[in-house]
């Protein structure tokens, strides 16, 4: 129904800054929330950040308030999450997800490929 494609992951120094992009395509529904998961190496995945259809709410790990920032641009079908402060904890690949309605409680049903984020030290 939908299809979710991920880019702008890569390879960047501790401090520094990547904006990622996630941006929907197919048969998109009218409302839709937008979240960002992560999943390291041998880890579960995590959350990350969310924000619902307006973009007046997100929500944020405590990991990452105040280093990061997700957006979005509807007439576009486009979320970004603008990742500030990198630390290489942050490393990991990096996947946007969706669900109807303009609400960011799960489950999300439809989710992108991932795209790596690697911090160096």
């Amino acid at each position: 129904q939908v299809q979710l494609v991920e880019s702008g992951g890569g390879l960047v120094q501790a401090g520094g800054s990547l904006r990622l992009s996630c941006t929907a395509s197919g048969r998109t529904f009218s409302t839709y929330a937008m979240a960002w998961f992560r999943q390291a190496p041998g880890k579960e995945r995590e959350f990350v950040a969310a924000i619902n259809w307006s973009g007046g709410s997100t929500y944020y790990a405590d990991s990452v308030k105040g280093r990061f920032t997700i957006s979005r641009d509807n007439a576009n079908n486009t979320v970004y999450l603008l990742m500030n402060s990198l630390k290489p904890e942050d490393t990991a690949v990096y996947y946007c997800a969706a669900k109807p309605g303009v609400g960011v409680r799960g489950p999300y049903d439809y989710w992108g490929q991932g795209t790596q984020v690697t911090v160096s030290s």
